[in-house]
């Protein structure tokens, strides 16, 4: 056990005279790539130091060795979550609610009707909290994937439909005619 913890404590110092020397070098481009980097590595040993030194339960704190070893042996199911919720869920979701806004903005652009009925619309949504809203999404679109889908549309769709609007009524008659002339 005091060998782990001497090993932490050199790691620290180890770490913290590596960063101390990339701090004085005149060229600072390699130091701030390689400063977080001796960081991290030397959190890391440290890490691993003070669990084994102390014998920390590994429910409570797990050593990094141990995710790790986990995070090897789980690839399957954690690729079939990053498809699940990246993918489907973020991705999908992202490419739904900024395709909607930016269309919905185009309509709001050209008739100025749906204007002054959609934006406070908007305006509203956009002020509640994705907390209040994510379950009763999850109560219509269910457990899987499209209730995430739904919570990143609603999270998107506004952000962007206020600011494409906004973008669209700060062009002058210059632009426009500008635009037109390249055939944009």
């Amino acid at each position: 056990m005091t060998g782990w913890l001497i090993f932490a404590v050199l790691a620290w110092i180890a770490g913290m005279a590596i960063n101390m020397a990339l701090a004085r070098r005149p060229d600072g481009r390699w130091a701030g790539v390689l400063a977080p980097v001796v960081f991290g590595i030397t959190l890391i040993a440290v890490w691993e130091g003070i669990v084994h030194g102390f014998g920390i339960n590994q429910v409570l704190l797990p050593a990094p060795s141990a995710i790790a070893a986990r995070f090897v042996t789980s690839t399957g199911i954690l690729w079939v979550d990053f498809v699940q919720t990246v993918l489907k869920g973020a991705l999908t979701g992202y490419i739904i609610g900024c395709g909607a806004a930016f269309l919905t903005a185009l309509a709001i652009d050209r008739f100025p009707f749906l204007q002054r009925g959609l934006l406070p619309v908007g305006n509203f949504v956009a002020a509640l909290p994705v907390i209040g809203m994510a379950p009763i999404l999850v109560m219509w679109f269910g457990f899987d994937w499209q209730s995430k889908a739904a919570v990143v549309v609603v999270m998107v769709f506004f952000p962007v439909l206020v600011n494409t609007v906004q973008g669209l009524q700060d062009t002058d008659a210059m632009q426009r005619d500008l635009m037109r002339t390249y055939a944009a």
